[in-house]
C-alpha cells in the first residue's frame, strides 16, 4: 500500500482566474472517480475520502485520512467491485455497526497542474454524473507542497487570492459534488449555557476527537493521532471529575472508569513515542559517540512498536466501541438532583487545590512532588476549558498559562523518565559508558532548566487565575 502525506489548501476560482498566469500548465489529465461512503456520508463528514479512480486504463483505490493540518493518502491498485480490506480495516470505527459502503457519487475531472516555488498548483474542472447525465459542474484549485514549506503554501495562497481564487473552508469534493453543506467547526457556547449542556457538549467533542483520530492511530503513520486520542481520553475523564457534583455518580463513575482503562491502554505507546523522539534527537547530537548510543534507539523503537500493538489491540475490543457509544450518549448527561454549582465555581475549587499543592513546593522539591503538582495544573486547566464559555477571555488566558506550566513540568517528568531509562541501558551495555555519561549530562541540564523555570510560570498562572475569578 503506497502512502503519501498531503499538505494542501483549497480555493474556489472565479471566472477571472487563469492557471496559466502562474506558469505553463502540464498536459491535462482526465480521470473518473467513484466515491464510496455510507448512505449518511459519515466518512466524508469526518474528512475521510474513499474512492476508486480510473485513469489511462488502470484503476486505483485511494483513501485519504486527516492528520493534523495534512492528510495521509493511501493507494492500492484494484478493481472497483469492493474496497480493499487493508483500507476498510482502518475505518472500523465508522463501519462497526455493519452499515455498508455504497457508491455515492461519480465525478469526471480534467486536471491541469503548474509547478511553482516547491508546490503544485492544481486546477480541477469537475463534472458530476448521475448515470450518464451530467447534473453539476464546478472548479476548484488546490495548492499542495512538494518541496516547499508552510510559508510557501501561505505565500501562494495569497497570490492565488489576488488572481481570483478565494479561500475555501476545506469543503470535501464529495460535498461540493452533492451540493451539500459542510460544517466542520464546533458551535460556540453562549456564556449562559447551562452547566449540564456544556458538559454534554464537551464530552461529545472528545468522543468525536477519538473517532477522528482512530484511523490514523490504527495506521500508525503519525504519532500525533495517538497523542490526540490520549488527550481526548484524559480530557473527557477530567471533565467528569471537575463536574462530579453536578452528575449522577451511578452514571458518571462507570464512564470515568472506562476512560481510565482506555487511557491506560494508550498511555505506554504515547510515552514511548515521546521518549524515543527525544532520545533520537539527543543521540544525533552526540557526534562521534552517537554510534555507541544507536543501540539505545533501536531498543526504544522495539519497545515503542510493542506498545503501539498493545494500544491497537485494545482498540479492537468490544469494550472500546462500547465506550465510544457511551460517550456519544453522554451529550445528554444524567445530572444529580438539586445541583446548582456553576462551572466557574467548580474550576475555582479545583484551582484552590492546585494553589495548595504549589504552596508546599520549592526549587528543591522532590521529583514526585513536581509530578503531582503537574497533575493538579492539568486538572485546573481542563476545569477552565470546561468553564470557558463562562470565563471568557480571562479563562482562555488562564488556559494558556496552564499549558506553559504544564509543558515545563512535563519536560521535567520526561527528563526523569529518560534519565532512568539511560541508566538501565548503561548497566546493560558496559562498553557505552561515555555515550551514556553524555546523555545523562544533557538530561541533568534539562532538569535544571525546568527547575529554574517553573516558579515564574506558576506565578504567571496564579495571576491569571485571580484575573479570571469573578
Amino acid at each position: 500500500m503506497r502512502k503519501t502525506v498531503e499538505c494542501e489548501v483549497k480555493l474556489v476560482p472565479d471566472e477571472s482566474f487563469r492557471l496559466a498566469d502562474f506558469g505553463e500548465p502540464s498536459a491535462p489529465r482526465l480521470f473518473t472517480s467513484t466515491y464510496h461512503d455510507t448512505a449518511d456520508l459519515r466518512l466524508a463528514r469526518c474528512g475521510i475520502t474513499l474512492r476508486n479512480r480510473f485513469e489511462d486504463g488502470s484503476r486505483l483505490w485511494q483513501l485519504k485520512i486527516p492528520s493534523g493540518v495534512s492528510r495521509i493518502e493511501l493507494e492500492v491498485p484494484g478493481p472497483p467491485a469492493r474496497p480493499p480490506a487493508e483500507m476498510t480495516e482502518l475505518l472500523v470505527v465508522h463501519l462497526r455497526d455493519g452499515e455498508p459502503l455504497v457508491k455515492v457519487a461519480r465525478l469526471r475531472t480534467r486536471r491541469e497542474t503548474v509547478l511553482r516555488d516547491g508546490a503544485e498548483i492544481v486546477e480541477d474542472s469537475v463534472s458530476v454524473f448521475e448515470a450518464r447525465r451530467i447534473v453539476r459542474r464546478f472548479r476548484e484549485v488546490e495548492v499542495e507542497l512538494v518541496g516547499g514549506d508552510e510559508r510557501t503554501l501561505r505565500k501562494l495562497e495569497r497570490a492565488l487570492g489576488r488572481a481570483g481564487a478565494r479561500p475555501d473552508a476545506f469543503t470535501p469534493k464529495l460535498f461540493r459534488a452533492l451540493d451539500l453543506p459542510f460544517e466542520s467547526a464546533s458551535p460556540v457556547l453562549a456564556s449562559d449555557t447551562p452547566p449540564g449542556v456544556a458538559l454534554g457538549h464537551a464530552l461529545l467533542e472528545q468522543q468525536r476527537s477519538l473517532v477522528d483520530h482512530d484511523p490514523g492511530t490504527r495506521l500508525g503513520a503519525d504519532a500525533e493521532d495517538l497523542h490526540q486520542m490520549r488527550v481526548a481520553t484524559r480530557r473527557a475523564r477530567a471533565f467528569l471529575r471537575a463536574a462530579r457534583v453536578l452528575v449522577d455518580p451511578v452514571w458518571a463513575e462507570p464512564l470515568r472508569s472506562e476512560l481510565g482503562w482506555l487511557g491506560s491502554a494508550l498511555g505506554p505507546a504515547r510515552d514511548a513515542d515521546v521518549l524515543l523522539e527525544h532520545i533520537r534527537r539527543e543521540v544525533d547530537e552526540l557526534g562521534t559517540r552517537s554510534k555507541q548510543a544507536r543501540d539505545l534507539v533501536r531498543t526504544l523503537e522495539k519497545q515503542r512498536d510493542r506498545a503501539r500493538e498493545s494500544a491497537r489491540a485494545a482498540m479492537t475490543e468490544a469494550r472500546y466501541f462500547t465506550l465510544l457509544d457511551a460517550l456519544e450518549r453522554a451529550e445528554s448527561p444524567v445530572l444529580a438532583e438539586g445541583a446548582t454549582a456553576t462551572l466557574t465555581e467548580l474550576w475555582w475549587k479545583e484551582f484552590g487545590r492546585t494553589r495548595r499543592a504549589f504552596a508546599a513546593l520549592d526549587r528543591n522539591s522532590p521529583d514526585a512532588a513536581l509530578h503531582d503538582a503537574r497533575i493538579h495544573v492539568k486538572r485546573s486547566r481542563y476545569a477552565a476549558e470546561l468553564a470557558s464559555h463562562e470565563l471568557g477571555k480571562p479563562g482562555r488566558r488562564f488556559v494558556e498559562a496552564a499549558k506553559r506550566l504544564q509543558d515545563i513540568l512535563g519536560e521535567h517528568q520526561d527528563s526523569t523518565v529518560a534519565k532512568n531509562r539511560i541508566l538501565v541501558w548503561a548497566e546493560q551495555n558496559p562498553g557505552a559508558e561515555a555515550a551514556a555519561d553524555d546523555l545523562l549530562e544533557r538530561e541533568l541540564r534539562r532538569r535544571r532548566k525546568t527547575r529554574r523555570d517553573w516558579p515564574d510560570a506558576w506565578d504567571a498562572l496564579r495571576r491569571r487565575g485571580r484575573a479570571a475569578h469573578p
